[in-house]
């Protein structure tokens, strides 16, 4: 058991929400590129993350109900591959109907940029108890925007865009829509239904929630594959989605190409299970996409057999 979670701290803890005290912790900042460069808060463990996860325990399935169903950042039983999974159930439901076009948006530095009155305004929709409405004012109003960091920061921001999905999909009519966090696509057969639909969420995104779509935003046909030269793949999540077929990103192949190749010269042998731990992070990609052809490339110069049962 970590020191933190000790009987004696965890009394402590309790003891500071009790008496009304809990006031957020000064913490730091550092600077992390996962492709892009984001600021990733550091809290202390004790109180702080503590406290969060405490009330996480509360909001959860408050929350969980409020967001809709295809939401997938930081949310219990959701997450990444399930969202791609999702994405490409979507395709193949579209294109029964006809040519898939798809809008692929995402916004403009969203969680630096997300604004403290906006966001207490949404938390209050749901939440009413005076006490807990003060402890998350406290949290919020710790950091601008929303901090990278915590573990009620997904919340909040799903928080944030929730009311957008649900005002596109149960107003605008937007049937295949999946959102991670800011990151969006929706589907159509109907090119000009989505360029309506990107009018409004630019207007509601402004107006509303006083944050701004990135100009990047694309509608486009969805290719058959990567040679089908009458469309686009939808690169998201890691994947590039075809109405055929599913690849992994280049980047992301990249570097599990360079990875394998480190492991390969390493001057001592690594075991299998240390090889497996290794290229963990790329297991759900390689696993979930149509990348049998990689695998038997990378097959050729790895120290084991990649291979899965499908």
């Amino acid at each position: 058991m970590s020191d933190h979670y000790k009987p004696e701290n965890t009394a402590k803890v309790c003891a500071l929400l009790h008496s009304d005290e809990f006031q957020p912790s000064d913490a730091y900042n550092i600077t992390i590129n996962d492709g892009k460069e984001r600021l990733l808060t550091i809290l202390p463990e004790n109180p702080d993350k503590i406290i969060h996860r405490a009330l996480l325990l509360i909001l959860r399935p408050i929350w969980d109900k409020v967001f809709i169903a295809d939401s997938y950042c930081g949310i219990r039983k959701r997450g990444q591959l399930p969202a791609a999974l999702r994405t490409r159930s979507f395709i193949q439901e579209a294109r029964k109907s006809g040519r898939v076009y798809c809008l692929k948006f995402d916004m403009r530095k969203f969680y630096p940029t997300i604004k403290h009155d906006v966001l207490k305004a949404l938390v209050r929709r749901s939440i009413k108890d005076k006490q807990i409405l003060r402890y998350l004012d406290a949290i919020i109003d710790s950091e601008e925007g929303v901090m990278l960091g915590s573990p009620i920061s997904p919340y909040f921001a799903n928080l944030y865009i929730t009311y957008l999905c649900h005002r596109l999909k149960e107003k605008m009519g937007a049937k295949w829509l999946i959102n991670y966090a800011d990151d969006f696509i929706i589907l159509s057969n109907d090119k000009e239904f989505l360029h309506r639909l990107l009018k409004e969420i630019e207007g509601y995104s402004t107006v509303e929630l006083r944050i701004e779509v990135k100009r990047n935003k694309q509608i486009f046909p969805v290719a058959l594959d990567r040679s089908d030269k009458h469309g686009r793949g939808i690169d998201f999540l890691g994947f590039v989605f075809y109405l055929n077929e599913t690849r992994i990103r280049k980047g992301i192949k990249q570097a599990l190409c360079r990875k394998i190749a480190k492991l390969r010269k390493a001057k001592n042998p690594i075991s299998r299970k240390d090889f497996l731990q290794a290229i963990a992070p790329w297991w759900g990609w390689l696993k979930y996409s149509d990348s049998q052809y990689l695998i038997n490339q990378l097959n050729k110069i790895s120290p084991y057999e990649i291979k899965f049962r499908r």
